[in-house]
């Protein structure tokens, strides 16, 4: 199976890694509602048997359940994949959310994260958002002690996720960023004008999320699931998910389905290899919360779109 270098680290990934944001459950700010943790478990090793070969999760997902939840599903287990976590936002006993990339706070949440998965060394420990939209607030005190993580031995690569280009440059002349994490999709494509050359050019490895849209170019999503979310499902509040944008979304999705089902594909495995096609891209995270969502996208793992049918997408677009 393919895999790819992730930036400047000995980490060689597949396309595709297991992304553990849903399974993190509800009743926090940005759930996706109720998961049942026994069906996360499944949907991890289906991952891990058709390939996968890294999850990428954060402590925030869930406030902390979906560190446990990875840490049980691999528990035993004689080969593991890579694991990637990220750091930066915290919780308090309201379950309120917010951010801190203070040196102690970098540093509690690492031995935290290290406890709740059960390892000795997190393999891509990421900075998940920066303090305050486009400020530089905070970035070199929290660069300093994610490096200071890595000489430590306690994480093996350093990274970042949702940085812009001018707060990378600030964190990357601290100490060399492995990767970036940002949103990237056929609906969402801010990164392609600066921070994707950007990474590009500095040998920065890029590992996108929200592929799919958030489940929107599945093909399985419509209206009336949309209105049967539970209450705490994030994209309820989500413009993606109302009007007016949501009937240009499902159209494009009609696009996929005619594109992939000349290959016997799904949507879904064109919208991944949409965002798989850039050459500044190393790998997709792709949010499963059972083993058939896993067996719904696996085939996006060697599935590429030919420059044609790239065309036919943007032609689309426009």
């Amino acid at each position: 199976m393919e895999k790819r270098q992730l930036g400047n680290s000995d980490l060689h990934i597949t396309p595709i890694g297991f992304g553990a944001w849903a399974i993190g459950g509800g009743d926090w700010a940005f759930a996706w509602g109720p998961q049942d943790d026994e069906q996360s478990i499944r949907a991890i090793h289906r991952s891990l048997e058709r390939g996968i070969n890294w999850i990428d999760t954060a402590a925030v997902y869930g406030l902390g359940h979906s560190e446990e939840v990875v840490a049980r599903a691999l528990k035993g287990r004689s080969s593991k994949p890579y694991i990637f976590t990220k750091c930066g936002l915290v919780w308090d006993s309201n379950r309120q959310v917010r951010n801190d990339i203070s040196a102690d706070s970098i540093r509690r949440e690492c031995e935290a994260s290290l406890r709740r998965l059960q390892v000795d060394t997190i393999d891509l420990y990421q900075i998940h958002w920066p303090l305050e939209g486009d400020s530089l607030k905070g970035i070199e005190e929290g660069w300093k002690a994610m490096a200071e993580l890595q000489r430590q031995g306690k994480v093996r690569w350093i990274a970042v996720s949702n940085f812009n280009v001018k707060q990378m440059e600030l964190a990357h002349g601290i100490a060399p960023i492995t990767s970036l994490q940002p949103p990237y999709s056929l609906i969402h494509r801010d990164i392609e004008k600066e921070i994707l050359p950007y990474c590009e050019r500095q040998r920065i490895g890029v590992i996108v999320y929200s592929p799919m849209a958030s489940g929107l170019l599945t093909g399985a999503m419509t209206r009336e699931r949309i209105a049967k979310f539970p209450q705490d499902d994030w994209r309820r509040r989500s413009s993606d998910f109302q009007e007016p944008k949501l009937s240009k979304h499902l159209a494009l999705v009609e696009k996929l389905r005619e594109i992939g089902a000349r290959h016997g594909h799904a949507p879904t495995d064109v919208a991944i290899a949409w965002t798989l096609r850039h050459s500044a891209v190393t790998g997709a995270i792709v949010g499963a919360r059972s083993a058939e969502q896993v067996d719904g996208f696996i085939g996006a793992m060697d599935f590429r779109l030919s420059p044609s049918e790239q065309k036919e997408i943007e032609d689309f677009l426009r």
